[in-house]
């Protein structure tokens, strides 16, 4: 009964600590969805050169995009022009944080911890496109396709402040609120069943730490937001600051999946590189964190990992109202992703819904993780000529195509070129 008191205890006090800057940073996130739009992006991604690696790796630190998310995001760049250099960069900086982690790093780490680690995502970046550039040499093939990631900007001042909270707490939250609860979840158990300083006592140096984080993230999904929490306990349990941040970045930045699709789409030369740069910059800037930086610029972290038990700098009715208001936006994209289900399609003798004129394929598709996954592959279809409508179920893989006279296999080879994988397809038409 006393480790489920303490875990309680433990998981509310995360959660408090957390929920106000993380709220800041979805708001942000959904400035940022409204005001960078992809064509400007396209603009200043083009290239090989090093201005172009610059650029994506600049862009890449502020975005709220996970390593699932950024995938899609990252290869659709990829078949509309952009270098192979520019976009490892991209997706490099990207998914290691992003505005919403920042707040959260800043308000369970510490300021230096918050500052050092979008600079680290920015200097691995454009360490990675500058290896890909160099490691592809002239050569380097682009990939170009049908713009299938355009986004409809709205038109007034209301669907612009509809789409300024809607985007960030419906449809972003979809895609991290299991990882979000997963992580909470986590750092809570470690807090309570591991004993203070075990890793400290443990392990026969701070380099051992970054070597053991670094072989447990590369494999593993963990988004930027999730790891902090975890970071944060582990800490306090005696993980040396550079061996956290070795999670930090590696944990966010890579998984089984991002790697194969890596390699599936840009080549084993570009995942060399992408692989490389990580790797290599995760152990160099945790070496510089625990070796050659103060300790005393992180000692608040331990401090802070005890959920802001030690430290208020915000009032308690602000962390509770935002708790409280965090877990609602939580439990409703739960609710949307898991339980409501899009109406079947109605496919009768005549095709869809009795009209003859319309027909219908459902293709299985392998590789959507989230709703910018989703978004990628109807768009995929939609570019086909004689396609009116593409609807994606992310938990059943299937994509229901409607239209008159489009071509099938076109539509399959749209979706593998943004990475993905299409089973079996029914090519024979409903009609």
């Amino acid at each position: 009964m006393e480790y489920i008191l303490n875990f309680g205890k433990e998981l509310a006090g995360i959660l408090a600590e957390m929920s106000p800057y993380l709220l800041l940073g979805f708001f942000f996130a959904g400035i940022l969805h409204l005001v960078i739009p992809e064509k400007k992006v396209m603009k200043y991604l083009g290239g090989s050169n090093f201005i172009s690696v610059l650029n994506a790796s600049l862009l890449g630190v502020p975005l709220p995009l996970c390593s699932c998310g950024v995938i899609p995001t990252g290869l659709s760049f990829y078949r509309h022009g952009a270098s192979k250099a520019s976009t490892v960069s991209f997706l490099i900086s990207t998914p290691q944080t992003g505005v919403d982690s920042i707040m959260v790093t800043w308000s369970l780490l510490g300021f230096p911890f918050a500052v050092i680690r979008p600079i680290v995502a920015f200097v691995t970046g454009l360490f990675g496109g500058l290896l890909t550039k160099k490691v592809e040499g002239s050569a380097e093939e682009q990939v170009k396709g049908a713009e299938n990631g355009k986004r409809i900007q709205p038109s007034g001042f209301w669907a612009w402040i509809r789409e300024l909270f809607r985007y960030p707490f419906v449809e972003f939250m979809q895609d991290i609120s299991k990882w979000l609860v997963l992580g909470i979840l986590i750092a809570a158990l470690i807090s309570v069943v591991i004993p203070d300083n075990f890793f400290a006592d443990k392990l026969p140096g701070n380099f051992a730490g970054m070597i053991m984080m670094l072989v447990l993230a590369i494999p593993v999904y963990i988004c930027a937001t999730a790891s902090v929490p975890i970071a944060a306990v582990l800490i306090m349990k005696g993980l040396s600051p550079g061996a956290a941040l070795v999670l930090l970045m590696a944990g966010p930045a890579t998984n089984a999946a991002t790697i194969t699709m890596i390699a599936k789409t840009m080549g084993k030369k570009a995942l060399f590189s992408y692989l490389t740069a990580i790797i290599a910059g995760a152990l160099a800037a945790g070496s510089v964190i625990d070796y050659l930086l103060p300790s005393q610029w992180f000692a608040m972290t331990s401090h802070a990992a005890h959920a802001g038990h030690n430290h208020e700098i915000l009032p308690l009715w602000l962390k509770a109202g935002s708790a409280i208001l965090l877990s609602v936006f939580v439990i409703n994209a739960l609710i949307r992703r898991y339980l409501f289900k899009k109406p079947a399609t109605v496919i009768g003798k005549n095709g869809l819904n009795g009209d003859s004129s319309v027909r219908v394929n459902i293709l299985s598709v392998e590789g959507m993780t989230c709703n910018h996954c989703r978004t990628t592959v109807e768009n995929s279809a939609k570019d086909v000529e004689g396609v009116s409508a593409a609807d994606a179920d992310l938990q059943t893989g299937r994509l229901t195509i409607r239209g008159t006279g489009y071509n099938l296999a076109e539509i399959v080879k749209n979706i593998e070129k943004a990475g993905y994988t299409v089973k079996q397809p029914d090519i024979t038409p409903h009609q």
